[in-house]
């Protein structure tokens, strides 16, 4: 049984733009030789946009601005047909990373509702009775310091977080009398490197049962008739358990995920940003949420 893989050059398989996308295709024929009607690489870049449930419907002008973005399109032929022998053969290939006529590269991101994926696929055709072979390999795009890219500048933030602070709670009387005072770092975070900070529960009447950070990317889908905006989670960490200490300082530290994160991006059809909320659970299980818009940077 014959098989086909994508060798890439770079074990971690990161590249920029202008950089040659270097590798070999191997093929394993097992122990006869193989014939084939012609070996195709195409390099392929792609922003795929979804609605969420609740946004379907809404808009009928969305599908039309919906359709996936490419940014990459080449396609390469390897081989001509013939045959190959047995046994395994490695055919290398480079491919330049540029985007398609005046398109801009955007970072790789996985999101829920926003995709950025960039792939090589090969094709091999086989004679009629044969079945064709196909791999697919995802590589990861990354800005390079030669962008134009924002740098990240600290800006710190500081917070209390009390009842009369809330804005989202409609009955103030039900929530207990506390004050939860602190700072981070930077609202403007390189990538990189991590959410840094620090809070203190300075005073609460009711237990506490944990103190909670969360990550949540808003991903904006839409077009000049209206869009749609969808808040997810992409990470939960708790920084404190229990009825914590009154007047001791409890560090905030969070390491951004790779390819569920990248730098905070906007365009004309799609938005992705990111937020942070420091949640208090009570003993209850009421919880009070204080939330924060960050801005990741490459640099």
């Amino acid at each position: 049984m014959a098989t086909l893989d994508i060798k890439l050059k770079k074990a971690n398989k990161v590249y920029r733009e202008g950089e040659l996308v270097k590798g070999a295709i191997c093929v394993d024929a097992g122990k006869s030789e193989i014939a084939h009607q012609g070996i195709t690489l195409v390099m392929e870049g792609s922003v795929n946009l979804q609605l969420s449930a609740k946004s379907v419907g809404l808009f009928e002008a969305f599908y039309s601005s919906l359709k996936p973005l490419q940014l990459i399109n080449y396609s390469l032929d390897i081989a001509k047909p013939g045959k190959l022998p047995s046994g395994r053969t490695e055919i290398p290939f480079e491919i330049p990373l540029k985007a398609k006529g005046n398109k801009e590269l955007y970072e790789t991101y996985h999101g829920v509702f926003v995709n950025i994926q960039y792939s090589l696929k090969v094709d091999m055709k086989r004679p009629l009775l044969a079945k064709d072979l196909q791999k697919t390999c995802e590589f990861i795009v990354e800005y390079s310091d030669k962008d134009k890219a924002e740098k990240a500048k600290p800006k710190p933030v500081q917070f209390t977080i009390s009842p009369e602070t809330l804005t989202n709670v409609k009955e103030k009387q039900n929530v207990p009398k506390f004050k939860v005072k602190g700072k981070l770092e930077s609202a403007v975070l390189c990538i990189t490197k991590p959410l840094k900070g620090e809070l203190m529960v300075e005073q609460c009447d009711t237990q506490i049962k944990s103190i909670e950070i969360q990550l949540v990317r808003v991903e904006t889908c839409g077009c000049a008739e209206g869009y749609a905006k969808d808040a997810t989670e992409i990470q939960n960490i708790q920084i404190a358990d229990g009825d914590v200490c009154r007047g001791i300082s409890i560090p905030i530290f969070m390491i951004f995920p790779r390819l569920f994160t990248c730098p905070t991006l906007s365009t004309n059809n799609f938005k992705v940003d990111f937020e942070i909320n420091i949640v208090i659970v009570f003993q209850d299980n009421h919880l009070v949420t204080e939330n924060f818009p960050i801005k990741l940077t490459r640099f």
